[in-house]
C-alpha cells in the first residue's frame, strides 16, 4: 500500500461481503420536493444557510481527476483469474464512462519482485541483462482499462526494485543512472510492446526528454508534503522539473510550504478503508474535503478492487470485491458509486469554482464547471463515526440536519433544472441507497434549496448522461475448491504467473524447462536470486500461498526441484497463516528438503522453530515428489511415495493456506501441484 511504510491496522468489518447497492425501500426514495426544497423532514423554523456558485470572477483550481491504485501491491492478482463475462463485468464497473465508478486515472506499481503489501509483483527486470514486458498483471489491466475509457490517464510507481538496482545496498537511489535506466525502460516498454502511453511518473525530467517523454509529468515525491515542499522552495532546478506534490494519506490537510510552491497538489495515495458503509463514508468526506481543506486537486485511492486472499492485510480494502475467481462472485461496494457521484459528472481539465466549501452545520460542497456552462455539484454530509479512514487519525466533529440554499451566478444563472443524484449510507437501517437518481431540482431566478440529513452525498449537476450500469448477479460465493490440481502444462500462459498462487516473497512464474526430455517440461519456477530492495519487509526465503484459510486437515502433494547445488532447498506447506507485510512471521507446518541430503520439518517459515529433522536422500536438479499429510494435530511427511516422517504434533497454528517456497532466493521449479482439503 504506502510506499513510505506506514503500518494501517484494520479496522474490523462485518461478516461475509455482500452485495451492495440494495435500495432502502420505497419509503426513503419518495417525499422529495420539486420546487426548490429537497427531501427530508426538518426542524421547524430553521434557517437556511446561503452558499453563492459564480464564475464571473474567475474560476478555482484545474481539476484533475478521481482515479485508484492496483498495486502496491499485488491488490489485483486474483483478478485476472476470473472467467468471463464476470471479469468484463468487474472492469466495466471500474472503468467504463457512465456506468459506475468511471474512473479518470489509473495508477499501477511499476512491479519489482519485492513484498509491497499484500504480495510480490514481478519486475521487467529480474537481473540487470534480463527484459520482458509481458509479465505480470499490470501491463493487462492498463490496456482493459484503455479500451474502456481512451482518454483514462496512466500513472507508473515503483514501490520495490529488483536487488541488483541498488549494487550491494539496500537503496535504489544511491545509483541514479541505474534507477533512472530501469524506470524509463518501463516507460518505453510500455509504449512499445502495448502501445500505452504514461502520463505521470516518479523520475527526474531531463532524464526523459533525452529519452523523448517530454509529454510524461513528474510526480514528486509520492510520499508526504516534507521535505520535498521545503527543497522544492530552495531548489530552483527541482521546483521546475516538479509538475505535481503527491502526498500519501494528507488527512484532507496540507503544508504552508507546499501551497507556496504554487504546484499542483495531490492526494496520490489515500482511502485504504475496508469497503463497508464506514469506508464509503470515508471516501465521500476526502473526495470533497481534500480539495476544501487541502487544494488537492486529485485524490487516488489505494486500492483499486480488493482481488487478494482477504485475510492478508488489509483485505476488502478496495472500491470494491473481486476475491473469489473459482465461484465468479464479486460484490460491488459502495464506494464504487461514491466515485461516481464525481466521476460521471466532471472531467480532467474542468475548473473548481471558487468557493468556501464547507457547510454551515457539518459536511462540505464543491462545485465544478466545464468553462461552457455546464455545473457540477457534490455535496456530503458524512459524520464523524460514519467517515473515519483508516488513518491518519480523524480528530471528532459535528453534522447536523441543514437546509442549504445555493445561488447560481455569473453564466449560471439561466440555469433551470439540475439533475439529481442520491445517496444515503444507512447505519440505522442496515441499508443504503446508493446513486439514486431523484427527479430535477428546479431552480427558480438562480437559487434552490436542499434539506440536508446526515450521512448523505448529493451530485446535482447539468450533465445529462448519469448511468447506474447494472449486470445480472454474480454467481453466490463458494470456498476456494477443497480438491485442486495444476501441472503448469501450458504452453502459451495468458499471464506469467499460475492461477490463485500468490506471490509472498519471491516470484514464481511459468517456466519451460527444455531440459528435461520426460514429465517436467512445462514448470512454475522461482526466479529471483537477489534479495529485492523494498519499503516493507520480505522473508528471508521465497513462498507462494494458495487456497483457502480455513483449511485443516489436508494432503498437499508437489514435485520439487532444486537447482542449486550445495545449501539449496525448497518446501510444501499447509496451515500457513501469514502473508503480506506481516510474511516474515508465518507459522504453519513447513516440510523441507535440501540440496545436501537432509529434511527438516518446522512450525514456521523462517525455521527456527524445528519439529523433526533427518536425512532424506534428496539430492539437486533430480526431481522428488513431497506429500504432506495433516489431519487434526498430527501431521506426516512422504518422499517420492514412501513415509519419511511421521507423528508431527501441531501446537500452534489451526488452519491457513497452503504454500510452496525456496530455501533462500534461488532458482528451484514446482510441478504437478495437488491439495485435497477436507
Amino acid at each position: 500500500m504506502d510506499a513510505a511504510g506506514g503500518r494501517r491496522v484494520r479496522r474490523p468489518g462485518p461478516g461475509p461481503p455482500r452485495r451492495a447497492g440494495a435500495p432502502c425501500g420505497r419509503v426513503l426514495l419518495w417525499g422529495w420536493a420539486l420546487l426548490g426544497c429537497a427531501w427530508c423532514p426538518r426542524p421547524p423554523g430553521a434557517a437556511a444557510a446561503g452558499y453563492a456558485l459564480d464564475d464571473s470572477g474567475g474560476l478555482g483550481s484545474e481539476f484533475d481527476g478521481i482515479g485508484a491504485v492496483s498495486g502496491g501491491g499485488a491488490t489485483s492478482r486474483l483478478l485476472v483469474n476470473y472467467p468471463e463475462p464476470y471479469r468484463s463485468q468487474i472492469l466495466d464497473y471500474l472503468f467504463m464512462p457512465n456506468f459506475g465508478a468511471s474512473l479518470h486515472i489509473l495508477k499501477v506499481e511499476i512491479g519489482g519482485d519485492g513484498q509491497s503489501t499484500d504480495g510480490t509483483e514481478p519486475s521487467h527486470m529480474h537481473y540487470e541483462n534480463d527484459e520482458n514486458y509481458f509479465r505480470g498483471y499490470e501491463w493487462w489491466l492498463m490496456k482493459e482499462a484503455k479500451k474502456r475509457n481512451p482518454n483514462i490517464k496512466l500513472i507508473g510507481l515503483p514501490w520495490a526494485f529488483p536487488g541488483w538496482i541498488g549494487r550491494g545496498q539496500n537503496w535504489p537511489y544511491n545509483h541514479p543512472d541505474v534507477t533512472v535506466y530501469y524506470i524509463v525502460s518501463w516507460i518505453l516498454g510500455a509504449k512499445q510492446y502495448h502501445n500505452l502511453d504514461i502520463d505521470y511518473i516518479g523520475l527526474l525530467r531531463y532524464t526523459m526528454d533525452k529519452r523523448g517523454l517530454q509529454r510524461v509529468r513528474i510526480i514528486a515525491s509520492d510520499n508526504m508534503w516534507e521535505p520535498i515542499s521545503f527543497f522544492m522552495m530552495v531548489d530552483s532546478e527541482l521546483h521546475k522539473v516538479v509538475d505535481i506534490i503527491g502526498a500519501h494519506y494528507p488527512g484532507t490537510k496540507t503544508v504552508a510550504s507546499a501551497l507556496a510552491t504554487q504546484k499542483k497538489l495531490w492526494a496520490s495515495e489515500d482511502y485504504s478503508t475496508f469497503n463497508d458503509e464506514v469506508g464509503a463514508g470515508c471516501w465521500a468526506r476526502i473526495l470533497n474535503q481534500n480539495y476544501v481543506n487541502g487544494n488537492m486537486t486529485s485524490t487516488i485511492a489505494w486500492n483499486l478492487v480488493a482481488s487478494y486472499y482477504e485475510v492478508l492485510p488489509f483485505g476488502r480494502d478496495g472500491l470494491m470485491t473481486a476475491q473469489e475467481p473459482w465461484s465468479g462472485y464479486y460484490a460491488v461496494e459502495g464506494p464504487i458509486w461514491i466515485t461516481a457521484h464525481t466521476t460521471q459528472f466532471t472531467h480532467p481539465g474542468w475548473h473548481y469554482l471558487q468557493v468556501d466549501g464547507h457547510l454551515k452545520d457539518g459536511g462540505s460542497y464543491v462545485a465544478l464547471t466545464d468553462g461552457l456552462g455546464n455545473l457540477t455539484i457534490i455535496i456530503e454530509t458524512m459524520t464523524y463515526r460514519h467517515s473515519q479512514c483508516i488513518r491518519p487519525p480523524l480528530l471528532p466533529f459535528i453534522v447536523s440536519p441543514q437546509k442549504a440554499t445555493f445561488y447560481l451566478k455569473g453564466s449560471f444563472h439561466k440555469v433551470k433544472n439540475l439533475k439529481m443524484w442520491y445517496t444515503k449510507l444507512g447505519f440505522k437501517s442496515a441499508n443504503s441507497t446508493l446513486f439514486h437518481p431523484l427527479p430535477p431540482v428546479k431552480v427558480h431566478e438562480g437559487m434552490f434549496s436542499l434539506n440536508l440529513d446526515v450521512d448523505e452525498v448529493y451530485t446535482l449537476t447539468t450533465i445529462m448522461t448519469g448511468r447506474k450500469g447494472t449486470y445480472p448477479d454474480p454467481p453466490q460465493s463458494k470456498p476456494f475448491p477443497s480438491n485442486y490440481k495444476d501441472d503448469f502444462n501450458i504452453c502459451n500462459p495468458p499471464f506469467s504467473e499460475a492461477p490463485y498462487f500468490a506471490d509472498q516473497t519471491g516470484v514464481f512464474e511459468y517456466f519451460v524447462n527444455t531440459s528435461d526430455p520426460g514429465d517436467h517440461i512445462f514448470t512454475l519456477r522461482q526466479v529471483v536470486v537477489q534479495r529485492p530492495i523494498t519499503w516493507s519487509s520480505d522473508a528471508d526465503q521465497a513462498i507462494s500461498i494458495i487456497g483457502g484459510f480455513k483449511w485443516v486437515n489436508v494432503t498437499i502433494t508437489c514435485d520439487v526441484y532444486i537447482e542449486r547445488l550445495g545449501n539449496g532447498g525448497v518446501f510444501i506447506a499447509g496451515r500457513v497463516n501469514n502473508g503480506g507485510i506481516y510474511v516474515r512471521r508465518s507459522k504453519g507446518l513447513f516440510f523441507w528438503v535440501f540440496a545436501d541430503g537432509t529434511y527438516r520439518v518446522t512450525g514456521d517459515l523462517a525455521g527456527e522453530e524445528v519439529l523433526m529433522k533427518g536425512m532424506s536422500g534428496v539430492r539437486a536438479r533430480v526431481w522428488h515428489t513431497l506429500t504432506l499429510n495433516l489431519k487434526g494435530s498430527s501431521a506426516s511427511g512422504l518422499l517420492n511415495g514412501y513415509p519419511l516422517w511421521e507423528n508431527v504434533t501441531l501446537s500452534e497454528t489451526s488452519h491457513g493456506w497452503a504454500a510452496i517456497g525456496t530455501r533462500s532466493f534461488e532458482f528451484a521449479q514446482f510441478d504437478n501441484f495437488h491439495v485435497e482439503a477436507s
